[in-house]
C-alpha cells in the first residue's frame, strides 16, 4: 500500500513557476514508477509526466515538454514536478500517481494522491 500526499500548488501569474512535491509513504517507494496527471474543470484527466523507478527514464505530454521537469528522490520518498513558463491552460488539479510502470494511461496507476490545485492567471 502506498499513500501519496501532494503539496506546492497555488496561484501564479502566467510565465511564472511552481514546484509540486509528492511525498509517498511506505518502504517500497523506489519500486514504483511515479507520475503526474491533471484535470481541468469540464475536461478529462490527462497525462502530464512520468518517471521510472530509478529516475533514468522520463516522459512528458507534448503540451508541457520543455517547460515541466519530473524528478524523484528515492531517499526522501518524494517525486517532484517543476513547472516553468506556466500558462493559463495549465490551470487544473494535479494528481500524483504511483504504479508498476511509467504509463501514459491513468489506468496504469494503482495509487493516487488527493490532488493539489494549480491556478495560472493571465
Amino acid at each position: 500500500q502506498v499513500q501519496l500526499v501532494e503539496s506546492g500548488g497555488g496561484l501564479v501569474q502566467a510565465g511564472g513557476s511552481l514546484r509540486l512535491s509528492c511525498a509517498a509513504s511506505g518502504r517500497t517507494f523506489s519500486r514504483y514508477a511515479m507520475g503526474w496527471f491533471r484535470q481541468a474543470p469540464g475536461k478529462e484527466r490527462e497525462f502530464v509526466a512520468a518517471i521510472n523507478w530509478s529516475g533514468g527514464s522520463t516522459s512528458y505530454a507534448d503540451s508541457v515538454k520543455g517547460r515541466f521537469t519530473i524528478s524523484r528522490d528515492n531517499a526522501k520518498n518524494t517525486v517532484y514536478l517543476q513547472m516553468n513558463s506556466l500558462k493559463p491552460e495549465d490551470t487544473a488539479v494535479y494528481y500524483c500517481v504511483a504504479g508498476s510502470d511509467s504509463f501514459r494511461s491513468p489506468y496504469g496507476y494503482a495509487y493516487w494522491g488527493q490532488g493539489t490545485q494549480v491556478t495560472v492567471s493571465s
